[in-house]
């Protein structure tokens, strides 16, 4: 666990200092999202892969039962690894470019980059979850207040 922590660390910290010094505007999300309903579908249907993009400290306060944590900052890094390097670091198989997985933040914002990612990376079936953790803990019956940022 300790080694996933310092990679994630690595990664997250080196994703914000590339994030703080871009010029770049905002870039116009167009990535396709995924219900609280239809992710439960899917989970009762068999596997499915969860990344929740948020911060370490975020998770710490609450997730969807077996996400992968994988920082948005850190995200599009993760997703050049190898796959053996991947599943090392995080403990589950990398997906392939036509799997089926779903991403999701604390709101939205960070899942819809996360996805936008994804997909310009040739992932074709990456989904991120519509109102995020926020949503799916209120539906759970899960307190979320202060386990995200805004």
């Amino acid at each position: 666990m300790n080694t996933v922590r310092r990679v994630l660390s690595r990664l997250y910290f080196a994703g914000r200092g590339a994030a703080a010094h871009s010029n770049s505007p905002p870039a116009h999300t167009m990535s396709a999202e995924i219900t609280y309903g239809e992710l439960n579908k899917q989970i009762a249907d068999g596997p499915v892969q969860i990344f929740d993009v948020r911060t370490p400290e975020e998770v710490e306060k609450g997730k969807i039962p077996d996400a992968v944590n994988i920082p948005v900052t850190a995200f599009q890094e993760a997703f050049k690894m190898d796959p053996e390097t991947f599943a090392k670091t995080f403990k589950v198989n990398k997906p392939k470019l036509d799997d089926n997985f779903v991403v999701h933040c604390y709101m939205g914002k960070r899942g819809a980059q996360a996805a936008d990612i994804a997909t310009g990376m040739g992932y074709a079936h990456v989904r991120n979850l519509l109102g995020g953790y926020k949503e799916w803990a209120e539906k759970e019956g899960i307190p979320s207040e202060g386990v995200g940022h805004f």
